[in-house]
C-alpha cells in the first residue's frame, strides 16, 4: 500500500465535500438536529397521566385519596364524574389513560382495618405505559390506607402500625431516572451508524454514474487504497459529528460523563470506521446511488434501531431475534456508550465490545477492499 497515492484519493474526496456545501451542511447539521428532536421528544418517563376520578363514597377519607392523586406528579386528575358511562366514553376519545372509582363504603373498611374496594379502570391500548401506571396507582393506594390506618390507631392510643416490609430504595448509575440520561447515549449511536453507513455508501456508486470511475481504476490506485483514502475523507466528518453529539448530550442534556473520555472516543473511532466501511462495501456491490442508498439505510437504520438495545430490551426479544443482536454493532457501541457514560467503567469490563467493533471494522474493510477488486476485475 502507498500512502502517497492513498493521501491523493482523500484530497480528492475532501474537494468532493468542500465543493458541495449542501451535503458538507447536512452531514453536519442532520446529525444535531436528529439528536435535539429525539432527546427533546422522545421519552420513557410516564408522569402526569391523564386521570378522571368517580367518588362514590364521599367521606373525608375519600377526598384524602383523590388529595393524594392530585398532588402526586405522576397523576393529572382531569375531572371528577358520576357514572360509569362518562369514563368509558372519555376512555374511548382517548382523554384519559386511567379511571379511579371509590366505591361507597371505603372509608367504613378502611377504619374497620379490611381491604377497601378501589377499582383503577386502565386504556390498555398502550399495555406497557398502562402497567407502569397501575404499579403507581397501586403504590399510592397501598401507602395512603396505611396512614390513615396509623392515624386512627395514634387517635385511639393503640400500637404503632408497622408495614410488613420495611424496603429501601437504591438506585444505582441514574439515580434521578431520567429516561433521557437513558436515550441520549443510544442515540448517539443511532445517529453516527446512520450517518455514516449513508453518506459513504453514496461515493463509489456516484462514481460509476458520473463515469469517474473508470479514469480511477486506470491508475496505479490498489482497492485497499481507494477504500482507505475515501474513508479517511468521510472519517474526518464522522469524528466532527461524534464531537457534537457528544457535547450536547452533556451540555444540553446534562447526560453525566463518568467514564474516562479517551476510552469513549477511542470505542466511537473503531465504530465509525466500521460503519464507514460497511458504507463503502455498500457503495462498491451497488453501482447506483438508488439502491446504496436503501441498502445503506436497511442495514444501518433498523438494526440500530430495533436491534441494539437502544429503546427495546434484547432480553425480552424472541431467540432468535437475540441471535441475530449479536451481529449488529450498534448493540455493542450502545453497551459501550451507557457503560462510559452512565456507569464510569472501563476497558477491563468493556474489553469484549471493544474487540468487537475492532474485529468487525477489520473485516468489513476486507471485504469492501475484496468487492472492489472484483468489480475491477
Amino acid at each position: 500500500m502507498n500512502l502517497r497515492r492513498t493521501r491523493a484519493v482523500a484530497k480528492k474526496e475532501f474537494l468532493h465535500i468542500l465543493r458541495d456545501p449542501r451535503s458538507l451542511t447536512m452531514a453536519l447539521a442532520v446529525p444535531l438536529l436528529m439528536l435535539l428532536l429525539f432527546g427533546y421528544g422522545l421519552t420513557l418517563d410516564v408522569d402526569r397521566i391523564p386521570t378522571l376520578v368517580y367518588d362514590s363514597d364521599k367521606t373525608p377519607e375519600s377526598r384524602g385519596l383523590i388529595a393524594r392523586f392530585q398532588g402526586s406528579r405522576f397523576f393529572q386528575i382531569l375531572d371528577s364524574v358520576n357514572e360509569y358511562r362518562t369514563i368509558e366514553k372519555r376512555i374511548d376519545q382517548d382523554q384519559c389513560l386511567l379511571a379511579v372509582v371509590v366505591r361507597q363504603g371505603y372509608a367504613r373498611e378502611l377504619l374497620a382495618g379490611r381491604e377497601p374496594q378501589v377499582q383503577l379502570i386502565f386504556d390498555g391500548s398502550d399495555s406497557n405505559t398502562a402497567s407502569i401506571a397501575h404499579g403507581y396507582a397501586d403504590t399510592l393506594l397501598q401507602v395512603y390506607a396505611m396512614d390513615v390506618r396509623t392515624r386512627a390507631l395514634d387517635r385511639k392510643g393503640g400500637a404503632k402500625l408497622n408495614p410488613p416490609v420495611d424496603g429501601r430504595l437504591r438506585v444505582l448509575y441514574n439515580s434521578e431516572l431520567k429516561s433521557r440520561n437513558f436515550i441520549v447515549p443510544g442515540l448517539i449511536a443511532v445517529i453516527l451508524a446512520i450517518i455514516t453507513a449513508l453518506i459513504t455508501s453514496l461515493t463509489i456508486a456516484r462514481e460509476w454514474e458520473t463515469g469517474t470511475m473508470e479514469q480511477l481504476l486506470s491508475t496505479p490506485l490498489r482497492p485497499a487504497e481507494i477504500v482507505l483514502g475515501k474513508m479517511l475523507a468521510f472519517f474526518t466528518l464522522g469524528f466532527l459529528d461524534m464531537v457534537l453529539s457528544i457535547a450536547v448530550g452533556v451540555l444540553v442534556f446534562q447526560v453525566p460523563l463518568r467514564g474516562n473520555p479517551l476510552i469513549l472516543v477511542g470505542a466511537t473511532c473503531l465504530f465509525l470506521l466500521g460503519s464507514l466501511c460497511w458504507g463503502i462495501f455498500i457503495s462498491a456491490a451497488a453501482r447506483t446511488q438508488v439502491l446504496a442508498y436503501q441498502l445503506g439505510m436497511l442495514s444501518s437504520f433498523l438494526p440500530a434501531m430495533l436491534l441494539s438495545g437502544f429503546i427495546y430490551s434484547i432480553e425480552n426479544m424472541p431467540a432468535v431475534i437475540q441471535a441475530i443482536t449479536y451481529i449488529v454493532p450498534a448493540r455493542y457501541f450502545v453497551t459501550l456508550l451507557k457503560g462510559v457514560f452512565l456507569k464510569g467503567v472501563g476497558i477491563d469490563i468493556l474489553w469484549g465490545e471493544i474487540v468487537f467493533l475492532f474485529v468487525f471494522a477489520a473485516l468489513v474493510f476486507l471485504a469492501a477492499t475484496r468487492k472492489l477488486r472484483q468489480k475491477v476485475a
